[in-house]
């Protein structure tokens, strides 16, 4: 199943804020494999697939680096298509002395790593659904040692050539100040809580194994960064249907957020301060 399409709710393009523009960008190509979509003098767009946008990057005029122990951004997470492309980007990753973290969820093999701003970044692949392992509404997942060596192995032959061009959004992991609000917040949005850890929760729509992580790990109160920080200025979740969208609005709206118009856009904030691009469609 494809847990990123309609008809379910699903995480789109992550709106960062960085410290130096041309320095990102290369990263961005030449280490996690995007290509440039659109590009300006403050800002630049960044693609998989030639045509959507994944990754957006701004240098505010006034920008400050990020600012450590506050909500925002814990990573935003690339789903690539085949275990044989993580395989790849592993050898890619080892050629040019990337350090890396590595875990294997039970749901999905996964690489952590960090842009020159600190932003978070995972990398992985998904298990069949087949082999989750659901109890009483809640998915298994663990925290385990990657089998590295299979996943190379499988990769066998084929050589990083960037990002495929399949890759989406997976999901998006924050910083929140407090979780039972927060938890109330999106559960308005259409999602409902797969899974907890310690100060953690994982929230999904359409049994996906999560479209948001969620913790606490900066801190319970934890501040929202100030406007021109490094870090999160915004992710997008995209809706199925007009009435569908309608519906999650005023739900949030009946919880005291207020939502802002930008032409078939809607932008509203979590009770964190982490801003949300909510829209129909692709």
């Amino acid at each position: 199943m494809n847990f990123h399409k309609e008809p379910l709710i699903y995480t789109g393009e992550v709106h960062l804020n960085v410290t130096d523009l041309e320095k990102s960008v290369n990263y961005y190509k030449e280490v996690i494999g995007f290509k440039v979509l659109e590009e300006e003098a403050n800002k630049a767009v960044l693609t998989a697939d030639g045509k959507t946008p994944l990754l957006i990057l701004d240098q505010p005029e006034n920008v400050t680096p990020k600012e450590p122990h506050r909500s925002g951004l814990y990573h935003f997470a690339l789903l690539l298509p085949e275990r044989a492309d993580l395989g790849a980007i592993i050898k890619h990753f080892i050629q040019h002395n990337v350090r890396l973290g590595a875990s294997d969820h039970l749901v999905s093999e996964a690489l952590y790593l960090s842009d020159p701003d600190g932003n978070g970044i995972e990398i992985y692949i998904d298990r069949d659904p087949s082999v989750w392992h659901w109890e009483d509404g809640k998915v298994a997942m663990s925290t385990d040692p990657l089998d590295g060596e299979s996943i190379i192995a499988e990769s066998a032959g084929r050589l990083w050539d960037g990002l495929p061009a399949g890759t989406v959004m997976g999901h998006v992991h924050l910083h929140v100040a407090h979780l039972p609000e927060t938890e109330t917040f999106y559960n308005a949005l259409g999602f409902e809580v797969v899974t907890t850890y310690p100060q953690a929760l994982f929230m999904s729509n359409g049994k996906y194994h999560h479209h948001l992580g969620l913790n606490t790990w900066n801190g319970v109160g934890a501040s929202r960064p100030s406007e021109d920080s490094a870090g999160l200025r915004s992710f997008t979740l995209i809706y199925p249907t007009e009435t569908v969208l309608k519906e999650a609005l005023a739900k949030v709206e009946a919880l005291g957020t207020t939502a802002e118009s930008f032409g078939n856009e809607k932008l509203i904030e979590d009770p964190s301060g982490n801003r949300i691009v909510l829209r129909v469609g692709n």
